[in-house]
């Protein structure tokens, strides 16, 4: 009882919650099984921003649990160099690679076509790419780049590759497929109003929009999962805290360099705990659609702003706009 109280209070302090606190503590409190007691052995991971910070912690733990891990990346020379790291430095020879750009959506079907041509079944397909940019970037097609690399990309990325998720050759012993989709407690300052989702480039500023991608994300994971049967694929997304990575460096110097001059910020290590976790703790295979940080169930919501722009209206207009915007669409099982 006391450990459940003072994590609710971590979690409202939000400082406490996000920083290199809540991880320390919450691990001690709730006796964390150790990582390296699981296995995903035998099991397909695809995993997208895999080449750096959290993903490349992420990376190094996956191969050392086992699993055959796909890397989605943009740059080849530089993917092919951090599998030979990852191989040399966990035994494991199992790692592979498709090359492609996520900004483009042309490069997304054709990375989901390799994917499903070499890898029939998908244990678990994980979003981690993702960017904030201070100057507003545009993908080919004139969308904003970071809605492009991590609403538009993620979404066409998961319909194109049901049928592998739901894979019918998948092993009973396996489970349901998973998707694991990173998002940010940034989701926390910003609503869901898909009108706005790109904003305007006369008040662009890089946060704020960073944040309005990653509220779309989280209502999508339990868009997803309201559509798709949990017997064959489930949808969880989650936030990392606040982590030391070369993308929150260069993006937020100042926040970054306070926060490091104190200790506050996590490991990428730490940043990947909860990903991992997810993809083969057997409990988060039996449940869908759910907000998680530091391996518990977290509400998407922390202010009445964001919780009355949440509106069934809003979501059906997200979703809509992500089949008008990748050219895919949902068809009822």
């Amino acid at each position: 009882m006391f450990n459940t109280i003072l994590d609710s209070f971590m979690e409202r302090s939000v400082i406490p919650s996000f920083s290199s606190i809540g991880s320390f503590a919450r691990s001690r409190l709730f006796q964390w099984q150790p990582l390296e007691q699981l296995s995903l052995e035998n099991k397909v991971v695809v995993l997208t921003g895999g080449t750096s910070g959290i993903g490349l912690a992420g990376a190094g733990i996956f191969a050392k649990l086992g699993a055959t891990l796909v890397l989605v990346a943009r740059d080849k020379d530089k993917t092919d160099g951090v599998i030979k790291t990852i191989q040399a430095e966990s035994g494991h020879s199992a790692i592979h690679s498709v090359i492609g750009d996520l900004g483009s959506l042309d490069d997304v079907r054709h990375i989901a076509e390799e994917l499903a041509g070499r890898f029939p079944v998908i244990d678990v397909l994980i979003h981690n790419a993702g960017a904030l940019y201070n100057e507003r970037r545009r993908a080919a097609n004139g969308t904003d780049l970071s809605v492009e690399l991590m609403v538009s990309a993620p979404f066409l990325l998961n319909g194109l590759l049901l049928p592998q998720l739901n894979g019918k050759d998948r092993a009973p012993s396996h489970g349901a497929g998973r998707v694991l989709t990173m998002s940010s407690g940034g989701m926390y300052t910003e609503g869901l109003h898909t009108d706005s989702l790109q904003m305007p480039d006369e008040s662009y500023q890089g946060a704020r929009q960073y944040a309005r991608a990653k509220r779309a994300q989280v209502i999508l994971n339990e868009l997803w999962a309201g559509k798709i049967n949990p017997a064959s694929t489930v949808f969880h997304a989650l936030h990392p805290g606040w982590v030391s990575t070369p993308g929150i460096t260069d993006a937020l110097p100042g926040f970054s360099k306070i926060l490091t001059s104190v200790g506050l910020l996590r490991s990428p290590q730490t940043g990947a705990d909860t990903m991992v976790w997810l993809s083969a703790n057997e409990n988060a295979g039996q449940c869908s659609g759910l907000f998680w940080h530091d391996r518990a169930i977290r509400r998407i919501d922390m202010t009445r702003k964001t919780k009355v722009a949440d509106t069934a209206l809003e979501r059906k207009k997200l979703w809509a706009w992500c089949e008008r915007q990748t050219g895919w669409s949902h068809t009822a099982d």
